[in-house]
């Protein structure tokens, strides 16, 4: 009986000793041709993983890892260093080991792929004062490549040259079902010159996959890994694909994490630095409202949560809603470590799905169904914190809210009409303050309702006869940054001045300026 269980194991190992394996190197690059070349000095300690197993390099800068089918090996990029360009503009931390999926509409991963590759890197050398400034993209989403142009020169064209930043993030749905636009898009954020990570989105997955496994051969063909991790100086991040196929099954798919996934996690955060801030980008938010459907599978929220508990600072990006929310994690969503846990749900770069009435430049509005115009975010993170910004496509790419005012009021009429504010990047400690003509500063009330701005819009095209675009202003939503004023009405005849101002940490102080008129009127 021993010797039978002795010959099963033996047995057993024989197809992981055959397994090809990676046996390559990490080095600094001093020529910078891209190749290893006698000489130039190994790296030890940097992780390299296939997305469920990390190894570290030893002091000759040499790594072993299995190569194995449907997998992507990458460099978990250590802070202090820089990666070379590949020729599509990508940072050169990956490489694909062919995949499973076969007969795939949009083709995966090509067989020639084969998954080992020695990785260069530079000395890169930051001022310890300098802020790491990251920009945040969420949902570009073309449908076309008519929107493809919309994005490169709404989004990208005024960033270039000067995009101030040293990352980029894109939060999923790259594009829209229509994965042949993913090199587009890739060539348009190529032109900022900066390295960028990508997350999955549901639009980016090959809908003909058999199951989960298979469902991003296609995004893996063009911008490598689902889930990896990368370090800076002030931050580490981690991106993963969230969303779960569920072919056949209404909805098709839901946020969620797999098995290999929590591996690599558990992982790379056992080792993670716990006092530096934590920055995870994935597509669909975790926060869920009570009331709706399970959008991201509670269990594997609440291991997740167990997994960062240990740490002091944690963000998380997401996307996805075409609408814009920062929540603040606690006990009621499974979040129990003692640090804080901010979840900034980011505004669309493609607003409300490239729809709306055109500009005199042929680009649409976009607004998205909170009122929130399109646009992009910025990260800034320091030593002892971070902030974000909210920047609009167009117009007035710095204002930080917009009014809905009525005009015209009765004079002694009951006060039962509101200024609204919407304040696009509003935390949830955000004080809002009304100023009538000179009188002092009142609050404003925050309430949870949709946009009055974005109301009209529906109302307008509903009365249309014709579509003012390509496609609608999507159907006004509640938003969770909008703040009430009821106007007064026992204010002398004529014009009266409004001024409101936004206060937090982030913002400092913003104001915006309106009228409104009271006029005199007899029964």
């Amino acid at each position: 009986m021993r010797a039978g269980i002795l010959l099963s194991a033996a047995l057993a190992l024989v197809p992981s000793l055959l397994r090809a394996q990676c046996d390559s190197r990490v080095y600094i690059d001093a020529n910078r041709n891209g190749v290893y070349d006698a000489g130039e000095r190994g790296i030890s300690g940097v992780g390299v993983s296939d997305g469920e197993h990390i190894v570290r390099s030893g002091r000759d800068g040499r790594y072993r890892l299995p190569a194995m089918a449907g997998k992507t090996l990458f460099i978990i990029k250590p802070a202090g260093y820089a990666l070379p360009r590949r020729s599509d503009g990508l940072p050169d931390f990956f490489a694909n080991q062919a995949g499973n999926a076969k007969g795939l509409k949009y083709g995966g991963v090509a067989d020639s792929d084969t998954g080992c590759k020695s990785f260069a890197l530079h000395p890169s050398v930051q001022s310890a004062d300098a802020p790491l400034s990251v920009l945040v993209f969420g949902d570009p989403q073309p449908k076309s490549a008519v929107d493809v142009d919309y994005y490169r020169r709404d989004i990208i064209a005024p960033l270039r040259g000067n995009p101030a930043a040293t990352l980029g993030i894109s939060l999923g749905d790259i594009v829209h079902d229509d994965l042949t636009l993913l090199p587009e898009i890739k060539k348009a954020d190529s032109a900022l010159g900066l390295p960028r990570l990508y997350a999955a989105g549901n639009h980016d997955i090959d809908f003909d996959a058999a199951g989960d496994a298979g469902s991003l051969e296609s995004f893996r063909a063009q911008f490598g890994p689902d889930t990896f991790a990368w370090e800076e100086e002030k931050a580490n991040f981690i991106v993963m694909d969230d969303v779960i196929y569920r072919p056949g099954l209404k909805p098709g798919y839901i946020g969620g994490l797999r098995e290999s996934q929590f591996h690599f996690l558990a992982r790379y955060l056992a080792g993670a630095d716990k006092t530096k801030l934590l920055v995870l980008s994935a597509h669909i938010p975790l926060f869920q409202s009570a009331e709706a459907p399970e959008t991201f599978r509670s269990a594997d929220r609440r291991r997740l949560f167990k997994l960062l508990a240990p740490f002091r600072d944690v963000l998380l990006l997401t996307a996805h809603t075409h609408a814009q929310n920062l929540v603040r994690h606690g006990p009621d969503s499974d979040w129990h470590g003692p640090g804080r846990l901010f979840e900034y749900n980011a505004g669309a770069a493609c607003g409300g799905y490239w729809a709306g009435e055109k500009d005199n430049e042929g680009l649409p509005d976009a607004m998205m169904s909170d009122g929130t115009p399109n646009g992009y975010a910025r990260l800034h993170i320091s030593s002892g914190d971070y902030r974000l910004q909210w920047f609009n496509a167009r117009n007035r790419p710095e204002a930080a809210m917009a009014l809905h005012v009525p005009q015209v009021l009765r004079q002694g009429a009951y006060p039962g009409i509101g200024l609204y504010a919407n304040v696009f990047m509003a935390r949830p400690d955000t004080r809002v303050e009304v100023r009538i003509d000179e009188a002092a500063w009142q609050p404003m009330q925050r309430v949870s309702r949709a946009d009055p701005r974005v109301l009209a819009l529906n109302l307008r095209d509903d009365a249309a006869p014709a579509l003012s675009g390509y496609d609608r202003t999507p159907e006004a939503t509640v938003s969770s940054h909008l703040w009430r004023f009821a106007l007064p009405t026992d204010l002398p005849a004529g014009e009266h001045r409004i001024r409101v101002r936004a206060i937090d940490d982030w913002l400092g102080e913003v104001t915006q300026d309106a009228v409104y008129r009271l006029d005199a009127r007899q029964p």
